[in-house]
């Protein structure tokens, strides 16, 4: 069947019957939360235990059971190969791994799907261990969502969690997490949220064990069954990678300049403005440049959200945002603002972005800055795979962010190498068109029709090469010609749940021309 957006979608795979997407804002949920298990504990009760091993055995691991992972502390994290190992030598089989995200760090992971430790997976791949199974190497398809619809599968029962593994930078005897302070501090720990809440059983591996009672942070000590010392949870340098760092390159740098006009000619960059930036260089080189604006025009704005880097914090300390909403620190300036800041407030990932509360943070921002691999004529966006079919990155904030803001600008290069940004159809759709409203690269702003509004606005500035968005592509095709098309055999590596559960995409295994 095709959903609403063109894309083919089988009605059922693997046993697995699916719900094709029908719109950003079209279904409606009915019933109720799923119930998380009821627990009992005793006066005397003590969760500490001796090792990883004992914990998991008191948490009742067997085959075939589900496990969580956070990754605040991306690729400086630990504890996820350190606990795959501890399974592995369990002889445990037939695990689903329902990791937030996965990073080079991780590539460990191979060898226990290789080995059949790990049976399925319900979260972002990124690097070799999306190559990996982007060649077909596991069973089963992947998961892949949103931050806010993992939140939502989590809440609403469609994903379970038997045991989550929480990496705590400090804890105390009775379970209260402090992800502010300590060794390993990485900031809030917003994803890991969900799961101490509604996980059967909740393991805390911490490197810092303090008294009762610790300050109360997001993670209380009421949902936490076992706690396990280790020597090291992670190493928080790791959180850094090149993407949250601010661009030098001339082309982003021009990129960012324009993205910034954009936000200034929208009508949206007024006091109490709200916002939110991808981490990637043009993203943040935007943000570099709207700092100056509001600077210069003393703007101040009512919060900055999402991943908070050090240049938000700048932002913050200079007076430009009153708040600061931080569900993951995306470096160690934002880690000692959340440490240091009253204003710079932790929130889960179901109160950022899941779509099936009372209210979101996503819900309240005026504009947001995001990335894309491709882009094609209908605004639908790709985030998750590569040009050449590969299933090399998650889907984090983007549906979410793209959804809620009332506008939502795309910035990326024209080109990467070769291989040009607008296509005829994207590869995989992440985003639907419909919640995109502006393209920008370094040759041209393109507007979503939809936004007749913006392009009278956009119009009226000489800053801005103002195209649409099949101009950028004929422009493209001149200057390098079509790609040659991929090639896919009928086998799913991965399913791509739009925000509220149902499918987006599928993403197929491509056919290895090599062989």
């Amino acid at each position: 069947m095709k959903n609403i957006i063109g894309r083919e979608i089988p009605a059922e795979y693997q046993g697995m019957k699916f719900k094709p997407f029908s719109g950003a804002f079209e279904f409606v949920p009915k019933g109720s939360k799923y119930s998380p298990a009821l627990k009992v504990s005793k006066p005397g009760d003590k969760k500490v235990r001796k090792n990883l091993r004992e914990a998991l055995i008191a948490a009742g691991i067997k085959d075939g059971s589900s496990i969580s992972f956070h990754h605040h502390l991306r690729n400086g994290d630990y504890i996820i190969n350190m606990a795959m190992d501890e399974i592995a030598s369990m002889g445990i089989k037939n695990i689903r791994f329902i990791p937030t995200a996965l990073f080079g760090v991780h590539k460990k992971i191979i060898e226990h799907i290789k080995t059949g430790v790990i049976g399925k997976i319900s979260g972002s791949l990124n690097g070799p261990v999306g190559r990996f199974v982007s060649d077909g190497n596991l069973k089963y398809p992947v998961f892949l969502r949103s931050h806010g619809g993992r939140a939502r599968a989590i809440e609403s029962g469609d994903e379970t969690i038997d045991i989550a593994i929480i990496a705590a930078p400090t804890c105390d005897e009775f379970g209260t997490i402090l992800s502010s302070v300590g060794q390993s501090a990485c900031g809030p720990l917003g994803y890991a949220v969900t799961d101490s809440q509604y996980a059967r059983q909740v393991i805390a591996v911490t490197d810092n064990l303090v008294p009762f009672p610790a300050k109360k942070e997001l993670i209380s000590y009421n949902h936490i069954d076992h706690i396990v010392v280790v020597d090291k949870i992670g190493n928080p340098g790791g959180i850094v990678s090149g993407t949250t760092v601010v661009t030098r390159d001339t082309l982003r740098l021009k990129i960012g300049h324009y993205a910034s006009k954009v936000i200034e000619h929208s009508g949206l960059l007024i006091d109490d403005v709200s916002f939110q930036t991808g981490a990637g260089g043009a993203s943040l080189a935007a943000a570099e440049f709207v700092k100056n604006i509001m600077l210069e025009k003393k703007i101040t704005g009512s919060f900055a959200s999402g991943g908070i880097t050090g240049l938000l914090v700048d932002m913050y300390n200079k007076g430009l945002f009153k708040k600061l909403l931080d569900v993951q620190s995306f470096d160690l300036e934002a880690v000692a603002s959340y440490r240091d800041n009253p204003d710079h407030i932790g929130i889960s990932a179901s109160e950022y972005a899941n779509p099936h509360t009372s209210g979101c943070i996503v819900n309240q921002l005026d504009c947001v800055l995001l990335g894309a691999t491709e882009v094609d004529l209908n605004f639908n966006v790709n985030v998750n795979t590569e040009v050449d079919g590969a299933l090399l990155h998650g889907i984090g904030g983007h549906q979410d962010t793209a959804a809620g803001a009332k506008m939502t600008v795309i910035v990326a290069p024209q080109f990467r190498g070769n291989i040009p940004l607008v296509v005829d159809d994207v590869t995989t759709v992440t985003t639907p068109g419909e919640t995109v409203d502006v393209l920008v690269t370094e040759r041209g702003v393109a507007v979503n029709p939809r936004r007749g509004d913006l392009l009278e606005r956009f119009k009226k500035c000489r800053d801005l090469p103002v195209k649409s968005i099949e101009e950028i592509r004929e422009e493209s095709i001149k200057l390098v010609g079509k790609p040659e098309p991929i090639e896919y055999e009928d086998d799913i590596i991965g399913i791509i749940e739009y925000r509220d559960g149902s499918i987006i995409d599928v993403v197929r295994k491509v056919i290895d021309k090599k062989k």
